[in-house]
């Protein structure tokens, strides 16, 4: 039935659009040309295809759409129509004003670093990359390794490490490479603005799965990462994450003393967070969903479709949760990975998915595609989800599916070389 509700959708796939659907509400969605698909071309009761990243490219197509449906919300749940999304619905008067600012916060790494500093809160050494010396002044200041990162990408991208003086001239180089162009895998809608500069923060990382209702924040889940001191890439994820009653209070108090502190009043957040040797440190936060199927990961294990309330809750359509839920399983994904070279053969995929606790199986690569060295995100070749018991038998499971079940044979790129040189 419908709500007499209309929602302008900036962005997205279609589960976000789904989720609407399912609400009975008006959907005005605002999709990107390289976005757009089938299901939303079906779905969506109006569809506007403009590159929603340009403001003023969308804001005449979105006050238009107000003007003829009327809006009761503008909404986004992905991370390049979170800014153009509280953008306009400041303008058009339906938040407090301060959404894009908050936005634009978490967002921009230097901006979230900045405030937060101002209020007390730990983050590590931090300044902008200005030129090659500036490399050279914050080694001496802050030590070694420093990591470096484009202040407002994603997943990943264009992060490097420095290990010591002598490795500055290659970092210099792979900054030079990157900044000022757009991102070249998974999404091009980003464009790498700026380099910041943080110190190393060592130990677990972890990140937290919240929705805040009116200022008023709920930690939903604790999701365990696998990651490694090689790469920035993200191997796998784990909910519930495996780790002692305490140090899961101290991660959860300070992401939600992290969210006030940022202006964070409403919907979902994902907080990658590191239980450091001087106590917890937030690595970054974004003001939406988890990717990397951690919100799958959430709903087998605590039951809580996060997605649904990312989009009930700003229409005033759901109660909001009292409290954190209890875990009633437990789920994991592992990327698929593959050393360099040329793919010459995958099989096991459809037999993986066509299992009863296996919630998605996805290999992106086909023969004849190239495997490149794992940098970050974009360099994995798929993923495994699965649901257990418990989170050693997820695990267990998903990281065995993964190595013995998934089969994607590469030619090494050296064996390659030899061949194509013969």
């Amino acid at each position: 039935m419908s709500t007499g509700r209309t929602v302008l959708l900036i962005g997205g796939v279609d589960a976000h659009l789904e989720r609407f659907k399912a609400l009975g509400v008006t959907v005005v969605l605002i999709q990107h040309p390289d976005k757009v698909t089938g299901y939303q071309t079906r779905a969506a009761d109006v569809l506007l295809v403009v590159d929603y990243t340009d403001w003023d490219v969308v804001r005449p197509f979105a006050e238009a759409a107000r003007a003829v449906y009327g809006v009761d919300a503008v909404v986004s749940l992905t991370e390049p129509g979170l800014n153009p999304a509280s953008r306009l619905g400041d303008l058009f008067g339906l938040t407090d004003g301060r959404r894009h600012e908050v936005s634009r916060r978490m967002r921009d790494k230097w901006l979230m670093r900045r405030h937060l500093a101002e209020r007390g809160l730990p983050v590590p050494h931090t300044a902008l990359v200005t030129d090659r010396a500036s490399l050279d002044a914050f080694g001496e200041r802050a030590g070694y390794p420093f990591v470096l990162k484009p202040v407002s990408t994603t997943a990943g991208f264009g992060l490097v490490r420095a290990e010591s003086p002598e490795d500055l001239d290659r970092v210099w180089a792979r900054v030079r490479e990157l900044d000022g162009g757009r991102t070249d895998r998974g999404s091009t809608m980003f464009t790498v603005d700026g380099y910041l500069m943080e110190s190393y923060i060592d130990g677990p990382e972890f990140s937290v799965e919240a929705l805040s209702f009116a200022g008023r924040h709920v930690v939903v889940a604790v999701t365990e990462k696998l990651t490694s001191e090689e790469h920035f890439a993200e191997l796998g994820h784990a909910v519930p994450a495996r780790l002692p009653g305490a140090d899961r209070q101290r991660l959860t108090a300070a992401v939600e003393e992290f969210l006030t502190a940022m202006g964070v009043t409403d919907g979902p957040s994902h907080t990658e967070i590191r239980l450091s040797s001087r106590g917890p440190v937030v690595i970054e936060s974004h003001n939406r969903l988890g990717g990397g199927n951690i919100v799958e990961l959430v709903e087998a294990a605590y039951g809580i479709d996060m997605v649904a309330y990312g989009a009930a809750w700003p229409l005033g359509l759901t109660e909001p949760l009292t409290s954190p839920p209890e875990a009633k399983g437990a789920a994991a994904m592992r990327a698929v990975l593959r050393e360099p070279g040329t793919v010459t053969s995958v099989s096991g995929v459809e037999e993986v998915r066509a299992r009863p606790d296996v919630l998605a199986a996805q290999v992106s690569v086909r023969p004849g595609d190239t495997v490149r060295p794992l940098r970050d995100n974009w360099d994995r070749l798929g993923s495994v989800v699965v649901t257990a018991g418990d989170t050693d038998a997820a695990v267990e499971l998903c990281e065995r599916l993964v190595r013995e079940a998934i089969r994607v044979d590469v030619e090494p790129a050296a064996a390659a070389a030899r061949a194509r040189a013969a």
